[in-house]
């Protein structure tokens, strides 16, 4: 059967709730392997809520769908404050990626708790700025970044990652709409751990099932790579 962007492979999937330091609580998913346990893990940070991002943000949800029977990874999901999608809205407002410190921190806290192997974290647009300012915490492995605009992230949280040294790698649209390869390698030179791939053809929202597997193979590549190419094909 050929993976098509409607495909969901088997999974366990949980609705889970996270509490924030400053008193919310944010609505997501769990999607853990369906009969085996996961070895690595995905905490996703999505687009924009004010332009249309939450967690089913196309990119995350079909890494929901797949990642966990084709790398056996564990997919977190969740909704920062005051945004909304089916599987509900999380409480609080949306502030502009300070008060969304506390999202980030609840995510990581409860990958934790809940002794998830080697926490990743994927940032897609405005949940690359939160990765970048956020989401240095020694929990975390290495981060991925879906066409990050460095607009609300500065030189200074660029400098922070750099000092923490973990891995980052920026996956930049040819026809990003904020920031381009050329100038994202200008960007990304002051974090020496840093890698910026520049995808041909892309665009800044990752639309097109080729597009999809592009960023999807890149983050497998990374973090499970003993399942590095994914198939287009299953059983």
């Amino acid at each position: 059967m050929e993976i098509r962007a409607a495909t969901v492979l088997p999974a366990r999937r949980e609705p889970i709730e996270l509490h924030t330091a400053d008193g919310l609580t944010l609505v997501g998913e769990l999607a853990l392997p369906a009969d085996r346990p996961a070895v690595a893990t995905l905490v996703t940070l999505h687009p924009l809520p004010t332009h249309g991002g939450f967690m089913d943000s196309h990119v995350y949800k079909k890494a929901a769908n797949r990642l966990p029977a084709l790398a056996d990874l564990a997919v977190l999901r969740f909704n920062t404050r005051g945004t909304s999608s089916e599987r509900g809205t999380s409480e609080g407002a949306f502030d502009g990626g300070e008060g969304e410190r506390y999202d980030v921190a609840a995510a990581l806290e409860y990958a934790e708790f809940h002794d998830l192997p080697k926490v990743w974290v994927v940032g897609w647009s405005f949940g690359t700025e939160l990765t970048l300012k956020w989401a240095h915490d020694p929990l975390v492995e290495g981060a991925i970044l879906l066409s990050p605009p460095l607009h609300r992230a500065t030189d200074a949280d660029l400098d922070a990652w750099a000092a923490f040294g973990r891995p980052l790698v920026a996956l930049v649209p040819e026809f990003d709409d904020y920031l381009r390869p050329e100038e994202a390698r200008a960007r990304f030179a002051r974090v020496p751990q840093a890698e910026v791939i520049g995808v041909e053809g892309a665009k800044h929202l990752w639309v097109g099932e080729p597009y999809v597997r592009i960023a999807l193979n890149e983050i497998v590549k990374r973090v499970t790579p003993d399942a590095f190419p994914l198939p287009t094909d299953v059983p």
